[in-house]
């Protein structure tokens, strides 16, 4: 057997169209990487750079006039540390109360004794195609005491069906139903073998529930908008709203008596503005991907499987 023979015997022979298909691959996963990165370099570039420089296209890889302007005009609100403290809550708290109900009620519709349990699935799912609305939420939240409170942000979307789904598919797939079967016969109850069999054994489930939850109530701000009067209690998105509508109005009001360097300074401010307060409410979310992110495609798996 000669050298060629030998190494093709091993694996390491390599054919031409291996090689061009090996290439093809990598150059589009870099293609693919470089149109998911770039939009967000550029908005972090455009933040830092003379707006007129960015409309001009001066900005395609490189800051221009590197300013600090709209980070600023952010940082001069006193309410915004305000907003991330209550979004650090609403984020943490939340997100322990989604995978607290996700959990024990995906565990509960493994149980294939459980009564009514398929009714109880269709029914779940049912919601996932059609919602109450925005007006029977609202008077809920007010007849149960919790609209204007921190309550009022976090009960209403305590389980995203999506998400629970993915726990009960991930459990019935994963973790063997005979290995509950083995331990009551050991005396163990359904409450106790969930603590110390389902937890410690769903490390991947828990880390994409927290990614999808916390993504959700980092970004969230419709429904304080909707269900909250007090300012102090905001979240970071609808104070950053507030910076951004009133600075685009403060531009609008100039003009007439206004000098032609006010106004472009006005209009330059609030376009840097834009762009910053992209990267101050994204930043915080950005830097939690990469700890997760090796669970992120194995939870998608799990619930394009089975529903």
């Amino acid at each position: 057997m000669d050298l060629q023979e030998q190494r093709k015997a091993v694996g390491l022979g390599r054919s031409r169209a291996d090689l061009i298909f090996d290439i093809f691959n990598m150059v589009l996963m870099a293609a693919i990487v470089v149109v998911i990165i770039y939009p967000l370099y550029f908005v972090l570039v455009a933040s830092v750079s003379d707006p007129m420089a960015v409309h001009r296209g001066e900005t395609f890889l490189r800051p221009v006039d590197v300013n600090f302007i709209g980070y600023q005009e952010i940082m001069k609100t006193r309410s915004i540390w305000a907003g991330y403290r209550n979004t650090v809550f609403y984020t943490l708290g939340g997100t322990v109360i989604n995978i607290a109900l996700t959990l024990t009620c995906a565990y509960a519709l493994t149980k294939k004794d459980m009564p009514f349990r398929k009714l109880l699935s269709a029914l779940i799912i049912f919601t996932m195609l059609f919602d109450g609305g925005m007006i029977p939420r609202y008077m809920i939240v007010r007849n149960i005491g919790i609209y204007d409170t921190v309550w009022a942000v976090i009960l209403p979307r305590a389980v995203w069906v999506f998400c629970l789904m993915v726990a009960r598919t991930f459990i019935e797939q994963t973790i063997p139903y005979d290995l509950y079967e083995a331990a009551s016969v050991e005396g163990c109850s359904f409450a106790r073998y969930f603590t110390l069999t389902i937890i410690p054994l769903s490390p991947a489930l828990i880390s994409i529930l927290v990614l999808y939850y916390g993504v959700g109530h980092w970004n969230s701000y419709f429904d304080a908008m909707i269900y909250m009067q007090t300012r102090e209690l905001y979240p970071l998105q609808l104070i950053l709203r507030e910076i951004l509508i009133t600075n685009l109005n403060q531009s609008a009001t100039v003009g007439g008596a206004d000098s032609a360097e006010a106004i472009n300074e006005m209009l330059r401010k609030s376009e840097s503005l834009k762009y910053a307060i992209v990267i101050v409410s994204s930043l915080p979310v950005l830097m939690l991907y990469p700890f997760l992110q090796r669970y992120f495609v194995k939870g998608i798996m799990i619930g394009a499987i089975k529903g």
